[in-house]
């Protein structure tokens, strides 16, 4: 399945040539609250020698002393509890190797084409290199409620591309004349509000060329349709409530005009396994994932509760509905 990550530990370089996926599956169960209160300073040991923590004697030792000196079963269940956020909260210092990444995708345009790359940056807005950047832009209409190709299927055929400096931007379509855009420009232009899933967002619009050539691809239209570009370099909007029930999901997760996260995953085989049962099959790509990795079983990725590519660590805070 796919996974929707958050980026834990902030920027670092991951390459397609040197980079392993890396993952941890813990999925003992932790003690039920009832035996809790019974063997508190047991259960506590328990859960501090498996967590992977690397066996902390000064934190150890403060807690089981707690523990054993609580006068009330809820005092100890509470730092029990206190223990077990800050484990859950912390990733493994033992890592094992699960998989290989073996794609590296950018889309810089909501709903439109990716753009394969071997190696990237990975910042709290997701992946970029230059002024490339993932879902920085995304095409909305007049009252800057933005599409996608889930209304207008046209718009996974716009092909973006950059230069080599990747500074300028140039789309191209069906029938269409290829268009540049001056990525670097639109950092001086004064911003506007534009809204994703109903948030609103910061955003500065690409200007009327961009917005004709869109209208006219997608609505047959001289007007209707426009580009907007996502300027910050941090998110700003809070989780969307149907995403509350996700407790890792944080708003420094939401990237920039992202659905919910700003990277996502999927292995190689959770694809086949899909493709073996649908009359269709479709690629990777289709799921529109940052990550592509090769090793792992059909959806073995969903029990990755955290996962490091390179030196760099996500956490794996929710599965895509694609």
């Amino acid at each position: 399945m796919v996974r929707h990550l958050g980026l834990y530990l902030n920027i670092t370089i991951s390459s397609i040539q040197q980079c392993f996926v890396t993952g941890t599956g813990d999925n003992t169960p932790l003690p039920a609250k009832h035996h809790v209160a019974k063997d508190s300073p047991e259960m506590m040991s328990k859960l501090l020698d498996e967590s992977g923590s690397g066996g902390d004697k000064t934190i150890r030792n403060v807690i089981l002393a707690a523990v054993g000196v609580s006068v009330a079963a809820v005092t100890g269940y509470g730092v029990y509890k206190l223990v077990r956020q800050y484990l859950e909260n912390t990733p493994p210092k033992q890592w094992r190797r699960v998989g290989e990444l073996t794609d590296l995708h950018v889309y810089p345009i909501k709903s439109c084409g990716a753009i394969r790359l071997t190696q990237m940056d990975c910042s709290t807005i997701g992946p970029k290199l230059g002024l490339l950047r993932d879902r920085i832009f995304m095409v909305i209409q007049t009252d800057g409620t933005f599409i996608t190709g889930r209304s207008h299927p046209k718009l996974v055929l716009v092909q973006p591309r950059f230069d080599d400096q990747y500074e300028t931007m140039t789309l191209s379509a069906p029938g269409m004349m290829d268009i540049a855009v001056d990525v670097k420009r639109l950092f001086s232009v004064e911003p506007v509000k534009a809204s994703v899933w109903g948030q609103t967002v910061t955003a500065v619009d690409c200007g009327e060329e961009l917005a004709r050539w869109l209208s006219r691809f997608l609505l047959s239209e001289d007007f209707g349709l426009r580009l907007v570009f996502y300027p910050l370099a941090h998110p700003t909007r809070p989780v969307r409530e149907k995403n509350l029930i996700h407790i890792n999901l944080t708003p420094r997760d939401s990237g920039a005009l992202h659905d919910a996260t700003s990277f996502m995953l999927v292995s190689e085989a959770s694809v086949a396994d899909v493709n073996a049962r649908v009359d269709k099959p479709c690629s990777a790509v289709q799921y529109r994932p940052n990550f592509v990795v090769k090793g792992p079983g059909a959806f073995e990725e969903d029990d990755w509760k955290w996962i490091k590519i390179g030196e760099t660590v996500y956490r794996n805070v929710k599965a895509c509905t694609r």
